[in-house]
């Protein structure tokens, strides 16, 4: 299918054909009819991808500050390479859209195939003659309405979300300051509220639509007659409301709200404004109140509404994001909302280029309202794209999921490891299609079944989503395909039961990405304990750091929690470093009254092991960023190892210390170990029992967790 992409490390911005979106559960499948492009936001989006290295980095000094914590902790190197891994990437645009169904997975059976909608979301409703939508950012399109008209509605739902947050009374005055597309939307709004309207805007074009449009009064920024009228207008007054709409790196449109504003008023931002501030004369001895408007209502930015399909009471949150989208449809369909007046431009998707040479002032023609239709198409429902035509080695490898980590560290490694890369498969066909691109993949995909059904590819690499490990590793046994999945294998018994069962029926090999038992750091550390012949005692202690709960990591559903996603890792380490299998485990957690806190956050985790090994997990979440994130001692005949976050380490013996400079966690050596067993034929690099027991560990401490006993295993 055609999309509208931007590379955002070079900025070039061009149409291309990737392959279609997939859908999974509470998503909707879209083909377009129209999309809209939202100038001011838009040109500021694109401005920042064309931007060099300094630019994008003075836009986004909260990214820069992450990053210079991340060298603390990583490394420069390792940094380094997941800067270069984000900046490298293909970025969609566009954000409201209107079309038919063609495909639904909602929860609701709300939708159906031949369904007139409109949808929104960033990465979502993009510039692309197919979009997938999670079902709470689409809504149906009243039948009088069009598909042109309907193709506002995102935009339209951040101007009504602006108007809501000034609960504008019958006969309040207002000013609406940027007079763009989303101004001139929300002058109608008000005006549908009642209000009298007074528009302010750089351009005499704007001016002119927003009188058009419904403003009772509108003038040029610049004009030194603009005070003197607004004192007119407000009765010397000043305004109840002022509503900003504007797109501007300036700090005039905060500055010019407070001045114009009445004693105790409102100021509304809903656009891209800076915000310093002035706290004296007007927002003071106002007593002004400052609202931040957040884009199209309740459930922006909340994963469980957006992704997850979770409503919010109907009684308890009227207007929601999709409320909103559904209340702007009916404004249009009512007439009280027009918006022929607002279509400057349209151009087949064929010719976007075109429309952001207009944006961008490359050609210079009065604009507000620019479309993208989307006519029919035979290659717009086709999941795979050629990119390439490289030879085919021994192990030749389809990936599903190529998210940063896979493409960090899984397929740089694989690549070099002598492998070749066929297929790789992503929801979104512009990310499949960019890291094909980027690797050297011969295929783009968003079907995983484009690899399991292709009999050339021997060996499926799963970097998806933890929930989809298990379902993925099984199918790609069955079709008699190698596989190296991440961790973890299963999210709980019965999956992992499936597993076992369809592994021993198979005659390929599984490898779980345990990487930290591959580091050279530990592989030395192990080595200076052979033929000790006494139990181990190993302390681990993990810095992990806080995630928010709503991070999908947390989710039980998505990501397992962090027991299960994470705490698997040193669980395997344990079990390298004893050679022994896990047989008893107890665990205990905070217990606080911290609402953000979950029971997986900080936990203490003690396992005993067959020979005796003690293994003990101090994995905390309540630590400072400061302190390095692992710490990792072992202690046995009079011998101590020890690990410090993988950069650096020592071994102590005979009252001396050796010191170890062995950096890395593994992930190249582990992704090589598992390429060598495959051209050698010879066993995966981690035994399938400790993998299973590594695993089965953690559901156990889950259960020591809830009923505050120790776990046989």
């Amino acid at each position: 299918m055609k999309q509208v992409i931007q590379n955002f490390k070079t900025g070039e911005l061009y149409v291309d054909e990737v392959p279609n979106p997939s859908i999974s559960e509470n998503m909707v499948l879209v083909e377009n009819k129209f999309s809209l492009i939202s100038a001011g936001t838009e040109r500021g989006t694109v401005k920042v991808g064309k931007a060099n290295l300094i630019g994008k980095a003075k836009q986004r000094p909260d990214l820069v500050a992450q990053v210079l914590q991340n060298i603390k902790k990583e490394g420069l190197k390792a940094t380094i390479d997941k800067v270069k891994t984000k900046l490298d990437s293909l970025k969609a645009l566009g954000y409201s859209t209107s079309g038919v169904v063609a495909a639904s997975m909602d929860s609701n059976s709300k939708f159906k195939p031949g369904d007139r909608v409109a949808c929104a979301g960033q990465d979502y409703a993009s510039h692309a003659e197919v979009v997938a939508i999670p079902q709470n950012l689409v809504v149906k399109i009243p039948d009088n309405v069009s598909f042109e008209e309907a193709s506002f509605t995102t935009l339209g739902a951040i101007a009504l979300q602006g108007v809501r947050q000034a609960e504008p009374r019958l006969g309040d005055k207002v000013c609406v300051i940027g007079l763009g597309l989303l101004g001139q939307l929300t002058v109608q709004l008000l005006k549908a509220n009642g209000c009298r309207v007074f528009g302010v805007d750089l351009s005499k074009n704007l001016i002119d639509l927003a009188i058009t449009s419904g403003a009772d009064g509108a003038m040029l920024r610049s004009d030194s007659n603009l005070n003197t009228a607004i004192d007119n207008f407000t009765e010397g007054h000043g305004f109840d409301s002022v509503i900003i709409t504007a797109a501007a790196p300036s700090n005039d449109p905060i500055e010019l709200s407070a001045v114009i504003s009445r004693k105790k008023g409102k100021v509304i931002v809903v656009g891209a404004v800076k915000m310093d501030i002035p706290r004296d004369p007007d927002f003071y001895r106002k007593e002004l109140e400052l609202k931040m408007s957040c884009s199209y209502g309740p459930g922006r930015y909340d994963n469980t509404y957006e992704e997850d399909g979770q409503d919010y009471p109907f009684a308890y949150v009227r207007y929601t994001e999709q409320r909103n989208m559904e209340t702007f449809l009916d404004l249009i369909s009512q007439g009280t909302v027009k918006l022929k007046n607002l279509i400057t431009h349209t151009f087949d998707i064929a010719e976007a280029e075109k429309a952001y040479d207009i944006v961008l002032g490359k050609v210079e023609e009065p604009h507000i309202g620019i479309l993208l239709a989307y006519p029919e198409s035979e290659t717009k429902k086709i999941s795979l794209v050629s990119v390439q035509s490289n030879a085919v080695s021994n192990v030749n490898i389809g990936f599903i999921g190529a998210g940063s980590f896979a493409q960090s560290y899984l397929i740089p490694y694989t690549k070099r490891g002598g492998a070749s890369l066929d297929t790789v498969v992503t929801t979104k066909g512009i990310t499949a299609k960019n890291v094909a691109s980027k690797f050297g993949f011969n295929n783009a995909s968003s079907n995983s079944m484009d690899i399991l059904n292709k009999a050339e590819i021997n060996t499926v690499f799963i970097a998806t989503p933890h929930n989809s490990h298990a379902s993925y590793t099984m199918e790609a046994l069955k079709a008699g395909k190698n596989v190296f999945v991440e961790k973890p294998l299963a999210m709980n018994y019965d999956e992992l039961e499936e597993v076992k069962k369809v592994y021993s029926e198979s005659n390929q090999k599984l490898m779980v990405g345990f990487n930290r038992r591959f580091s050279p750091i530990a592989e030395k550390i192990k080595s200076e304990f052979a033929g000790n012949g006494e139990p181990k005692v190993v302390n681990i202690r993990v810095n992990a750091g806080f995630i928010p709960k709503d991070h999908w990591t947390q989710n039980k559903n998505i990501g397992g929690g962090r027991i299960i996603g994470e705490m698997c890792h040193f669980i395997d380490l344990m079990q390298f470093f004893t050679d022994a299998k896990p047989v008893k485990v107890y665990a205990d957690s905070i217990k606080t009254d911290n609402q953000n806190l979950t029971t997986e956050d900080n936990i203490s985790i003690t396992v005993s092991f067959s020979d005796g090994s003690i293994g003990n997990l101090l994995y905390l979440g309540n630590g400072d960023k400061s302190l390095p994130k692992e710490l990792i001692e072992v202690f046995s005949g009079g011998k101590v190892g020890r690990i410090h976050d993988f950069r650096k380490g020592d071994f102590h013996k005979g009252n001396k210390q050796i010191k170890l400079k062995l950096d890395g966690k593994g992930h190249k050596q582990e992704v090589e170990a598992f390429l060598k067993s495959l051209n050698n034929n010879t066993e995966a690099p981690i035994p399938f029992e400790s993998i299973y027991l590594t695993t089965l560990t953690t559901f156990k401490v889950l259960d020591s967790l809830a009923t505050g006993l120790p776990q046989d295993i």
